[in-house]
């Protein structure tokens, strides 16, 4: 791939994304932010926020607001910024980057729960971008069309064999200015509540410069499910920490292993609970009432 020449510029700060709710993330999303869990013994935003710093980002607000309180440790702890996401709950994640628009200029935008292997951030950046990874295979993410200078042309949601979005983004202060405009003027309609920010980015792709920044698939990782992260981390495989899974082996006689594929349950808009297999059979749980039921076609 070509690669345009471009001056490089320091970055200024960083947005780190913690406000939502992380729905599929069950059962463990319901007790706490899935950005809190411990992955191969380090927190995930802690281990983020650690290796911003190490590349010298000290400016770093973290936007809150699902149980918004138990993220107020980092303030003192690692002297991060803390803003409030009023819309968390009823906006998807556009809210959060309109929540902190004041702040945008050459800042990373990173999602709470990405674990990088190995420290992906720089002091110094050429261009706006978005990170990929490599997807062999079909794959659900949002997949990336460039033209040959790396220039994002087009996004597909699902594909295959493909480079798909996965990952923190930069962006540049231009970039910034002309998202902030463009958010500014599409915030108040009703079809922008449940729109992604990329896909506000997407609709106007003519108008903003985003070019892709490739990384070795082993370097990011994104865990929707925990079926996903006990891949990763062997230790959830026995042991989540979840109140909810130790009641359910206490009723049941089973282990946290026997435990498996997750899924939400919704209702509107509201997660009210999730479905599971246990030792193969198909269960809901429903966390206003505690309630575990057997699947019965």
């Amino acid at each position: 791939m070509y690669v345009k020449e471009e001056p490089f510029i320091k970055v200024e700060n960083a947005i780190i994304m913690a406000a939502g709710f992380s729905s599929r993330f069950a059962p463990i999303s319901y007790e706490y932010p899935k950005s809190l869990i411990k992955v191969k013994g380090q927190i995930l935003i802690e281990r983020q926020i650690l290796q911003l710093k190490e590349a010298g980002i000290d400016d770093i607000t973290i936007v809150v607001g699902y149980k918004k309180e138990l993220f107020y440790y980092l303030i003192d702890q690692f002297q991060v910024k803390i803003v409030e996401n009023p819309d968390y709950a009823s906006r998807n994640n556009h809210s959060t980057i309109y929540a902190v628009k004041e702040k945008l200029g050459n800042t990373y935008i990173c999602s709470a729960d990405n674990y990088f292997t190995k420290n992906v951030f720089e002091a110094y950046v050429n261009r706006a971008y978005y990170s990929s990874v490599y997807e062999e295979g079909e794959t659900n993410e949002w997949r990336i069309e460039t033209d040959k200078t790396g220039l994002i042309t087009d996004l597909k949601i699902g594909g295959k064999d493909s480079w798909v979005m996965l990952g923190h983004v930069f962006f540049s202060r231009d970039f910034s200015n002309k998202f902030v405009e463009i958010l500014e003027d599409v915030y108040a309609n009703l079809e922008t509540k449940n729109l992604l920010w990329e896909s506000i980015y997407l609709d106007h792709l003519n108008e903003l410069d985003l070019y892709i920044r490739e990384y070795p698939k082993e370097t990011i990782f994104e865990f929707d499910t925990l079926d996903e992260l006990r891949v990763f981390d062997p230790q959830y495989i026995d042991s989540t920490g979840s109140k909810i899974l130790q009641t359910i082996c206490e009723q049941l006689n089973c282990n946290e292993s026997d435990i498996t594929r997750f899924s939400p349950i919704k209702k509107d808009v509201e997660t009210i609970g999730f479905d599971c297999f246990i030792k193969g059979t198909a269960y809901s749980y429903f966390y206003e009432t505690k309630e575990l039921l057997i699947y019965r076609s």
